[in-house]
C-alpha cells in the first residue's frame, strides 16, 4: 500500500484491513504508521544487501573470469529488480519526496558494499566519485531506468516491457552495455577517444 499510494495516503487501519487483520494491530506491533513505513524500507534494503553478498559468494566460488562474474551480478541485480515492482515504487517514492524517515535510514550500505565487490573484482579505482562508483551508478541506472518507465518513456521510443521475452531481451542489452563499457574502462584513455582528422 505504501508502494502504491505513497505514505501519506495510506493509514494504518487501511493497511490492517488489507492483511485481514483487525484496524488496530498494525499499530499495537509498529507503534506508528511511519515506525511501520521505516520496517518496510529497512527490510527492503536488507534484501539488497542480502541479494549483493550472496551474489558476491557465488561470484567468488565459481572462478570465473572477472568480466563472466560483472555479467552475472548485472544479470542478477537487474532480476532482483523486475521480480520486486512494490520495491522499485517506494525507493522512487522515497527519492521524490525525501519520504518521513529519509534521514534515519541506512540507504549506503548496499551501495557500499556493492561498491567494495566491484572494486575488489575488476581493480577499479575506489575513491569517491572514481571508475568503481561510477559503473555502479551506471548499472543501477540501466537496471532501473526501464522497471520506472515502462509504460512512459519506454513505449514512447517503442520498447515494450510486457512480458518475460521484452524483460529477457532487456536484460542481455543491459548486461552487453555494461560489458561493453568495462573493456573500454581497461583501455589507454587515449584510444577510447576518436583523433579528429588533422591532429595526428
Amino acid at each position: 500500500m505504501f508502494a502504491q499510494k505513497g505514505f501519506e495516503a495510506t493509514s494504518l487501519s487501511e493497511v490492517g484491513a488489507a492483511a485481514g487483520v483487525s484496524r488496530g494491530t498494525p499499530g499495537y506491533f509498529f507503534g506508528s504508521k511511519a515506525e511501520l513505513y521505516q520496517a518496510v524500507l529497512e527490510r527492503c534494503f536488507a534484501e539488497v544487501r542480502e541479494a549483493v553478498r550472496a551474489g558476491r559468494a557465488r561470484a567468488l566460488a565459481s572462478g570465473q573470469t572477472p568480466e563472466a562474474i560483472l555479467a552475472g551480478a548485472v544479470s542478477d541485480y537487474f532480476g532482483f529488480l523486475a521480480g520486486r515492482p512494490n520495491f522499485i515504487r517506494l525507493i522512487e517514492r522515497e527519492a521524490l519526496s525525501g519520504g518521513p524517515q529519509h534521514d534515519e535510514l541506512d540507504h549506503l550500505s548496499a551501495g557500499q558494499e556493492a561498491l567494495a565487490a566491484i572494486s575488489a573484482e575488476l581493480g577499479l579505482d575506489d575513491s569517491p566519485s572514481g571508475e568503481a562508483a561510477q559503473l555502479l551508478l551506471s548499472i543501477i541506472a540501466l537496471c532501473w531506468f526501464h522497471l520506472i518507465h515502462a509504460r512512459t518513456v519506454a513505449p514512447a521510443v517503442g520498447v515494450t516491457l510486457e512480458d518475460t521475452e521484452d524483460l529477457e531481451r532487456r536484460r542481455r542489452h543491459v548486461v552487453g552495455l555494461v560489458l561493453h563499457g568495462v573493456a573500454g574502462l581497461t583501455r589507454p584513455l587515449a584510444s577510447t577517444f576518436t583523433r579528429s582528422p588533422g591532429n595526428d
